[in-house]
């Protein structure tokens, strides 16, 4: 191989070095700036979450040794439970939060992230589809598509998968908050 040769590829080599740290460096910078941002968006977005699914509540304050997972308290009582969970749906996981009052039955849910069909699956953060667990207790958290059975979660037109995944997540929570001490 000629010098010329050698020179040219470790001209090239050296660019490439150079491009990669410098981008690299940039990207650092960029999440160095906006990561702790995101942080505080993120908390703020699930406390609104939390206060839009437990209105009545004053604080909400973290179970001891369980990850996201909260009392709402009213005059230093709790309320209800607001509990995570993350059922695999049909577009993938559906991250749920789900308020649970102390008798067990179900106050309402919100779906922080999907990525369920738009126009089916994700219809399951409409009120018609929500309205449908409140007041519900474990025993009626089962999805049917017998329109008679009213006692039970009407599951969408099209959506069946997302209909008991968000089911499943929202039983999940039930459960959970009976462990914590709801019945």
């Amino acid at each position: 191989m000629s010098e010329s040769t050698e020179n040219n590829i470790f001209k090239i080599a050296l660019n490439l070095i150079l491009t990669c740290l410098v981008s690299g460096l940039i990207i650092g910078c960029v999440y160095y700036i906006t990561g702790p941002i995101a942080k505080v968006k993120a908390e703020q977005m699930k406390q609104d979450s939390m206060k839009a699914l437990v209105p009545d509540a004053e604080k909400f304050a973290e179970v001891p040794g369980e990850k996201d997972t909260y009392f709402a308290q009213k005059d230093g009582k709790t309320i209800a439970y607001v509990i995570p969970t993350e059922p695999k749906g049909y577009g993938g996981p559906i991250k749920l939060l789900t308020a649970v009052s102390l008798d067990g039955s179900v106050m309402d849910y919100t779906m922080l992230e999907h990525n369920e069909t738009p126009g089916l699956g994700d219809n399951a953060s409409k009120p018609k589809f929500r309205g449908q667990f409140k007041g519900k207790k474990l025993d009626h958290l089962e999805v049917t598509k017998d329109p008679s059975k009213t006692d039970l979660i009407q599951a969408m037109t099209g959506a069946t998968i997302s209909s008991r995944a968000v089911t499943r997540g929202v039983k999940e929570a039930v459960e959970k908050a009976a462990q914590l001490g709801g019945h």
